[in-house]
């Protein structure tokens, strides 16, 4: 087929990673190159959230001001995958029907033939689970720099009252140890040398090794980060019900762990917490990160929150707020509640008034963001190992990269640093980055 696709991401890291293997896979099976240029693309693909009505919403939007190039230019095609199109299947094209295709988080791998149906048949649609089929069916992941991400796991569990996942990417399935490790081991020989282990619920990875021994995400960092030429792994996004005491352990011991986790409490309230079906307690939850910092005392949590819940009293938005207080978040993400089609939370009616809550989200994005400058505050005049990503965003004479604790640090140095580790001493605090010098500048 050739020609050029223009892939769009919407939503998550796992989003991210799938785009990034749509690429492999069209390019690999089709010969189809990126870009950038919406004007010159032969392909559309959409690849989409709906964790939230709003980022929901955006896709049809997006996909109306897309409409338009099938007016001028008939032969183009327009794909929609991801958890949209997980949930609305053969009735989004009935809302859009300028879209062509029409696949799952799980059946990206079939893209290529999907592209064919429609060209022969005006459309196709495949939202189905075929579990971890797409692992042993994509081509070898490309690299783009000394980062990368790496799917151990697909789908949740957990079934929260509010949440969408379990029944766009289905239940969980663990991806078996030796693909992951294979996969890492080909990064590596390739100049990665930061891995992301990504999952919904990715500390609820389970298999078992040659031996039959069973094997939980805590032993599989082991071995990730046992792996030559591994300098440093992340992962994402964890569960507290998963943060295992062996899991504790892995951060007081493996080096090569980032001092970082982000751990989803999304309320305060116990009560709440319970009518979200979180399956854990906020003294809980406080244990969790005091081991944990115990273990590991530099390092650095996020959480992600959801403010005004149905139900919510202000007695529960204190809670949460006098939780953030107490754990100290670095970097947390906090959100409107926003009911999703089919999950238990939206049959529930929500009696605070918008502005209500909307006053509570502002009150908790503050609190949260001044705890995150303290904590910035913290890491002046320290040297951090920076992993080099590529030209800063606000100044193009500079280099950005990730410290262990996810924070973004600028400073001056040659490009050949790209790609690389280096120590860079911290020496200003902006508001959502630090500012440092080359620790090794001649």
């Amino acid at each position: 087929m050739a020609g050029k696709v223009y892939i769009e991401t919407h939503g998550c890291q796992m989003n991210e990673y799938d785009s990034a293997r749509m690429r492999d896979v069209l390019q690999d099976r089709l010969g189809m190159t990126p870009t950038s240029d919406e004007a010159e693309a032969d392909l559309f693909l959409l690849n989409t959230c709906s964790v939230r009505e709003k980022a929901q919403e955006k896709v049809f939007s997006r996909l109306g001001r897309l409409a338009r190039y099938k007016e001028s230019r008939p032969d183009v095609l327009i794909g929609v995958g991801g958890c949209v199109a997980s949930q609305e299947g053969e009735a989004l094209r009935q809302r859009a029907p300028q879209v062509d295709l029409v696949f799952g988080p799980q059946t990206l791998h079939r893209l290529p033939d999907l592209i064919m149906r429609a060209r022969q048949n005006g459309n196709a649609v495949d939202v189905s689970f075929p579990e971890i089929e797409k692992f042993d069916c994509l081509p070898e992941p490309s690299v783009q720099g000394a980062s990368a991400f790496v799917s151990i796991m697909e789908g949740c569990s957990k079934y929260c009252s509010f949440c969408v996942v379990p029944y766009t990417r289905g239940e969980e399935v663990s991806r078996p140890f030796d693909s992951i490790i294979r996969e890492v081991v080909g990064l590596v020989e390739r100049g990665v040398r930061e891995v992301t282990l990504l999952g919904q619920n990715v500390n609820a990875w389970r298999d078992s090794l040659h031996d039959g021994q069973p094997a939980d995400f805590a032993l599989l960092l082991r071995y990730v980060s046992a792996i030559d030429g591994i300098e440093r792994v992340r992962y994402t996004t964890s569960h507290p019900r998963e943060f295992t005491d062996s899991l504790i352990q892995a951060h007081a011991e493996v080096e090569e762990l980032a001092a970082h986790v982000h751990l989803p409490v999304q309320s305060g309230s116990d009560r709440v917490l319970a009518a979200m079906k979180r399956g854990y307690t906020a003294l809980e939850y406080k244990s969790i990160i005091r081991k944990l910092k115990a273990a590991r005392p530099e390092v650095s949590i996020s959480s992600d929150f959801i403010v005004g819940f149905p139900g919510e009293t202000e007695e529960d938005f204190d809670r949460t707020c006098r939780l953030a207080e107490e754990v100290g978040f670095d970097q947390s993400f906090s959100f409107l509640y926003s009911p999703r089609p089919g999950t238990p939370a939206a049959e529930l009616d929500n009696d605070t008034p918008l502005e209500e809550r909307k006053a509570r989200l502002a009150w908790l994005q503050k609190q949260l963001e001044a705890q995150g400058a303290e904590i910035a505050k913290t890491r002046l005049n320290t040297v951090q190992q920076v992993l080099v990503e590529g030209p800063s965003r606000r100044d193009p004479e500079e280099l950005a990269g990730r410290a262990s604790d996810n924070r973004v640090i600028n400073f001056k140095g040659p490009e050949d640093l790209i790609g690389t580790f280096q120590p860079v001493r911290v020496t200003e605090m902006r508001v959502h980055s630090l500012r440092g010098d080359w620790a090794s500048a001649p």
